[in-house]
């Protein structure tokens, strides 16, 4: 495969490597094509050598996060962060290049935009989605295993029709895989039977475009979350409905409606040397850790917080108050349907210790999301896992589940390892350097060499360095060539 070599126009899909029989290994098969594992395929496109690399996605093709692409929503993270560039911003998978593509780089320049717009952000991904050879949308990972005769990793998935039926089976074989399966949205127990359930509308916020209209339309809505998509469905809903008439209500569990921290020093917790020192720290250090960070992920963007003040000051200014009601510090202790045409959700207010009752015609649930299980898909390498004091997988500092010496290939995670790298593990400012990582060690060479500092504090007493690649993985059975 070519390397970074900076070119304007990448291959295309159709213009792939060479055909591969059946049966023949590759070196890595990613599961899942989000944004991480989008990076660790085209920054293994550019690996000197070529690294036979497939990855499979069940989805017709790539979309992120489409309910909450609204207007004017930006990332937040620079776009710097993008799939390559903290790693190889030679690389012809950069943003840039992707506007140089689009010959939109001298309007991007003139607007001075450091953080771009999430709609932007799903185009590029797209863009690269459709260009990078050995990606399979359509295709259904069913089960991994471990096959000890040939050594080798056996990854069994269903090709599905433009309907979402089964067309075929098929079987790849890997001396490793990568597990990108991201995330699914959270709804609480108190409220699963109404989301579940047709009628009054219960829908997370992950779907909010798809029911927006219905949303608008609806004489009282109520909001529950605090952090981003919590804020930004309130700000939509509170910018479209009537002044005086608005009937919204937004209530959070946390203490306030809090800005994310986004101070020069406070953002180093997403770094490579963050990462280092918190997987270094005891497992139940790190386990108590991570709940008192939220506000390091979970809070609002100081933008989004003024843009709703202003709304609401806005809507003050011919005397009275907009019909808006925002309450944080409570927490939703039942539900259920009045008739068939409202919802009555039972409130607990945490510190005051009261409890009310709030009758409402539609619910948004900005209530995040969680890791995908991967249980069932794995349920043939249950006997080689190692787990930790909780039950969870193991994961080494270079992203590997912990597995029985007797497996000789990784299986790597992506987003899935918060609980053993911190805060960073979902924030796309070190999806390029994790990738990297990956890499590195999957070759056993350093095909993208990595700094050793990367932030001013110093994390503890004893600062860790970027550790060198182990002897035991400079040892790889050598790379296929080119696919």
């Amino acid at each position: 495969m070519t390397g970074s070599t900076g070119s304007t126009n990448p291959p295309t899909t159709e213009e792939a490597g060479t055909p591969r029989e059946p049966d023949q290994p590759h070196d890595l098969v990613g599961i899942g094509i989000g944004p991480f594992n989008l990076s660790l395929a085209a920054l293994a496109h550019g690996v000197p050598g070529g690294i036979a690399a497939t990855f499979y996605e069940q989805k017709p093709a790539f979309h992120w996060h489409p309910g909450l692409l609204l207007d004017g929503a930006t990332l937040q993270v620079p776009f710097l962060a993008d799939l390559v560039t903290l790693a190889d911003p030679a690389s012809p998978w950069t943003f840039l290049n992707y506007l140089k593509s689009r010959e939109r780089l001298f309007p991007f320049y003139f607007a001075e935009k450091f953080h771009i717009q999430r709609a932007e952000y799903d185009a590029y991904c797209r863009w690269v989605s459709e260009r990078l050879p050995g990606l399979h949308f359509g295709h259904q990972v069913d089960s991994v295993r471990w096959n000890p005769e040939r050594r080798l990793f056996e990854v069994d998935y269903t090709q599905i029709d433009p309907t979402g039926e089964a067309e075929a089976l098929g079987r790849a074989y890997t001396r490793n895989v990568v597990l990108g399966v991201g995330t699914e949205p959270y709804v609480p127990e108190p409220l699963r039977p109404l989301a579940d359930a047709p009628g009054v509308p219960v829908v997370h916020s992950a779907d909010y475009l798809t029911h927006r209209e219905t949303l608008l339309r609806a004489g009282h809505v109520t909001v529950i979350g605090s952090g981003q998509s919590g804020a930004e469905v309130f700000l939509d809903l509170l910018r479209h409905r009537p002044a005086g008439a608005e009937k919204i209500h937004w209530l959070a569990r946390t203490e306030a409606f809090a800005p994310m921290e986004y101070s020069k020093l406070g953002l180093e917790h997403f770094t490579p040397d963050y990462t280092r020192y918190f997987h270094a720290l005891p497992e139940p250090v790190r386990g108590e850790l991570v709940p008192h960070q939220w506000q390091l992920h979970k809070g609002i963007d100081t933008d989004t917080i003024t843009a709703i003040h202003d709304e609401l000051y806005r809507r003050t200014l011919h005397g009275g108050w907009p019909d808006a009601v925002l309450t944080p510090g409570v927490r939703v202790r039942t539900a259920g349907r009045v008739a068939t045409t409202q919802v009555e959700l039972h409130l607990e207010h945490v510190q005051q210790g009261t409890r009310s009752r709030l009758t409402t015609d539609a619910v948004v649930l900005a209530t995040g999301y969680r890791e995908r299980p991967v249980d069932r898909m794995l349920a043939g390498l249950d006997p080689y896992l190692r787990h930790d004091a909780a039950g969870r997988a193991r994961i080494d500092e270079r992203y590997r589940l912990v597995l029985d010496p007797s497996v000789t290939g990784a299986v790597y995670v992506q987003n899935a390892e918060k609980h053993t790298h911190g805060v960073g593990a979902p924030d796309l400012g070190l999806a390029a350097w994790r990738s990297a990582t990956i890499l590195n060690t999957l070759t056993g060479k350093e095909p993208y060499p990595l700094p050793r500092r990367t932030a001013f504090t110093t994390f503890g007493l004893e600062p860790r360095e970027a550790p060198s690649i182990p002897a035991q993985d400079r040892k790889l059975t050598p790379l296929a060539q080119n696919v």
